[in-house]
């Protein structure tokens, strides 16, 4: 018989991370993680997972002892969100440039300042550089799903996964959830086998420091320079699309539930009219799509589930015969536009695709985004296009801009 319980997203992740049983949980509070990890501590202290829990004095120090446990060889997590991200900067570059295979829970929430502690998506966006996977969630149930995909992802790959939900929206709203069975889950998620290697009777030098050209080493093998290293990160990324596909399908066989790989689609067969976004918002904009349907329009979602490594070539596929595009984003890349919205229009650059792409920010700082209103946005878009107007100015959906 299933496990169904009423959970939070936050609760969710959780057992997710129980499920995967890491050796190693930093923690830090920030609201809206805090949750997360205080269940996490309960978890551990009733013995129900067997890990060292690790109480740090700040986000940078929490991803520190990720790194260092990773290196030796333990399976670990760890979460925060918003500034504490931010905060984390360094050592993320660090954790992916050391090729580890850490799982971290991005709880999104808006960047001070001005200080807020609701939703947006500002935080993981403006950290996509940074050579981590992107992985977002639409509700509760792909929460802990995505959890146990990013273990076997990142152990596959050696290179660090992030999971975002949306604060609030999903991290503090109970949802039915399917509950997998331990079980299943190890035979899922093999053990992790680390690449470093730390031994008293095999000293080495770990991430030592590297010149621009390739050198040998003391028993004259020729090895990797710094630009060499930054090569195999972009070609792991690059390599993982396929890994993240097959990772869902095989998740998908298992369990039941397919979330889509790298993308999803809902209502695409025959669309017109596209939305699209990341996260819950796109799980809203199919509310909106049911509304524009049943007024004649035939509009489809695509929603984006990894943003890092970018699906390109899904996205071709999937948008290719659309009218019309608009993305909604909880996040600017301040100067121009979203960041969904140019890397979308990257994509199609040199193909058939012809369709106007329109850009709504959305959202901002936990700013509530109602259905109606992502109907209005893409009727506004269609008769923009009917009218032969091409304007690709962003537009702030829902936002005083007198």
């Amino acid at each position: 018989m299933s496990d169904v319980r009423i959970i939070t997203g936050n609760e969710a992740a959780s057992l997710g991370v129980k499920l995967c049983e890491p050796k190693v949980v930093a923690a830090y509070p920030i609201t809206p993680q805090s949750a997360l990890a205080e269940t996490l501590s309960r978890y551990v202290e009733g013995g129900e997972l067997k890990a060292e829990y690790v109480r740090v004095e700040g986000e940078h120090s929490a991803l520190t002892v990720c790194i260092s446990a990773s290196t030796v060889g333990a399976r670990v997590f760890t979460a925060t969100s918003s500034n504490g991200l931010l905060y984390m900067h360094e050592q993320l570059h660090w954790a992916a440039g050391s090729r580890l295979p850490i799982v971290m829970c991005c709880v999104n929430r808006g960047v001070g300042a001005p200080w807020s502690i609701f939703n947006d998506q500002q935080d993981s966006i403006s950290q996509r550089d940074t050579g981590w996977i992107q992985m977002y969630c639409r509700d509760n149930q792909e929460i802990i799903d995505s959890m146990i995909q990013a273990y076997r992802i990142a152990e596959e790959v050696y290179v660090p996964v992030m999971i975002c939900y949306d604060g609030f929206v999903l991290s503090h709203t109970m949802m039915p959830v399917t509950i997998p069975d331990i079980e299943s889950v190890r035979k899922f998620l093999p053990p992790y086998k680390p690449h470093t290697i730390l031994s008293p009777e095999d000293p080495r030098t770990i991430n030592s420091v590297l010149l621009p050209v390739r050198r040998a080493n003391p028993e004259g093998v020729l090895c990797d320079g710094y630009m060499e290293m930054r090569y195999k990160l972009q070609a792991a990324l690059d390599q993982s699309r396929d890994v993240i596909r097959k990772a869902n399908e095989l998740f998908a066989h298992t369990f039941g539930r397919n979330h889509g790989g790298m993308l999803w689609e809902y209502m695409t067969d025959d669309a017109d009219l596209i939305l699209t976004g990341m996260g819950s918002i796109a799980a809203e904009a199919t509310v909106a799509a049911d509304i524009l349907r049943a007024e004649g329009v035939k509009a489809g979602v695509v929603g984006i589930r990894v943003f890092r490594p970018f699906p390109k070539d899904d996205v071709i596929t999937a948008f290719g015969h659309a009218k019309a595009i608009v993305v909604f984003e909880k996040g600017i890349s301040y100067g121009y536009e979203g960041a969904l919205c140019s890397d979308l229009k990257a994509a199609f650059f040199g193909t058939d695709s012809k369709a106007p792409i329109h850009n709504y920010i959305a959202g901002l700082g936990g700013r509530d985004v109602k259905p109606r209103e992502l109907v209005e946005a893409g009727k506004t878009t269609l008769a923009a296009v009917e009218a032969g107007r091409m304007n690709h100015e962003i537009k702030w959906l829902n936002c005083y801009t007198g």
